[in-house]
């Protein structure tokens, strides 16, 4: 009995007829650039909120911010100074959200550019060459 590895040496050293296929992209569709980004930031948009707020939960939760407060305090020389009530979780997940749908908006801008730039960069280029091949 042959182990794997004899088999799989046996499979190259057979010749496959390897079928190659080379194409050109000339057109990519403006509208459906700007969906699929549009997702994709709204996708990132959400993981920022979910990961700052748990950020700020875990922080809280873990005594953290107490120990910035006592420190802060003696650098300061203010006992009334928090960290917990000067960035407290509504000001941080608001924050968030104000980075997250700017980033939205920009990053699908951005996309929306970089298509319109490379639609009108094939007219003097001829498309992007892109080759497949069938193992």
């Amino acid at each position: 009995m042959s182990s794997v590895a004899e088999k799989l040496q046996r499979k190259d050293q057979r010749s496959s007829s390897a079928k190659q296929v080379r194409l050109k992209l000339v057109y990519i569709d403006f509208w459906s650039v700007v969906k699929l980004s549009f997702l994709i930031w709204l996708c990132l948009g959400i993981v920022l909120v979910v990961a700052t707020v748990l950020i700020w939960v875990i922080l809280f939760s873990t005594g953290v911010f107490g120990k910035l407060d006592t420190a802060f305090q003696d650098i300061l020389s203010d006992p009334n100074f928090s960290i917990a009530s000067s960035f407290g979780l509504p000001q941080v997940g608001l924050f968030a959200l104000v980075v997250a749908i700017l980033n939205v908006v920009a990053g699908t801008v951005l996309a929306a550019i970089a298509v319109v730039l490379y639609n009108l960069s094939v007219r003097f280029t001829g498309g992007l060459l892109v080759g497949f091949q069938n193992s």
